[in-house]
């Protein structure tokens, strides 16, 4: 990949096309977690391909190109979120072994509505999309102590949110 995106930096067109299309599936999935429809989500892949493209020669790592395009990505959708006057919701998860044991999605689903929009983008980014803290500091801009520290109460609430309905934990 870092060589592909070398080349993109030199103007190879193909090369940058082809760095793109390597993660369109994880950008389609990003923004169907964020609740947007087909048709938003392609208006923010356009737009982030167009940034990503006139922009390449400002990313310094090659090797970050996948978590500099997803954050290019997350804030074209909620550009669109905010002008449809649509709320961020970061619940369409599968399953979080390491963080409880629940019935089902769906309860997850309803827990994970309960937390701050902060600690909803933090779950979705790790345990479902499965980057690092590192990369997740990276895509939020924050430090890696801070979104630790954000992994950490997410967990303490879903517990709560568990506790209090009764359920194993």
């Amino acid at each position: 990949m870092e060589i592909l995106i070398y080349k993109a930096q030199r103007g190879n067109r193909e090369a940058f096309i082809k760095a793109i299309n390597s993660c369109t599936k994880q950008l389609y999935k990003i923004g169907k977690s964020m609740r947007l429809n087909d048709e938003d989500i392609g208006d923010a892949m356009q737009e982030t391909i167009l940034t990503a493209y006139k922009k390449i020669n400002t990313l310094k790592e090659p090797k970050f190109f996948k978590t500099w395009l997803v954050r290019i990505f997350i804030n074209k959708c909620n550009s669109i979120l905010n002008s449809n006057k649509k709320i961020v919701l970061l619940d369409d998860f599968k399953a979080v072994e390491e963080v409880c044991e629940v019935s089902s999605n769906e309860d997850l689903q309803d827990a994970i509505d309960q937390l701050k929009e902060d600690y909803k983008n933090v779950i979705n980014l790790y345990y479902i999309m499965g980057y690092s803290i590192r990369e997740i500091s990276y895509i939020l801009e924050e430090k890696e102590g801070t979104v630790k520290s954000k992994l950490s109460r997410a967990r303490s609430e879903l517990r709560k949110v568990y506790k209090s309905k009764g359920e194993v934990i």
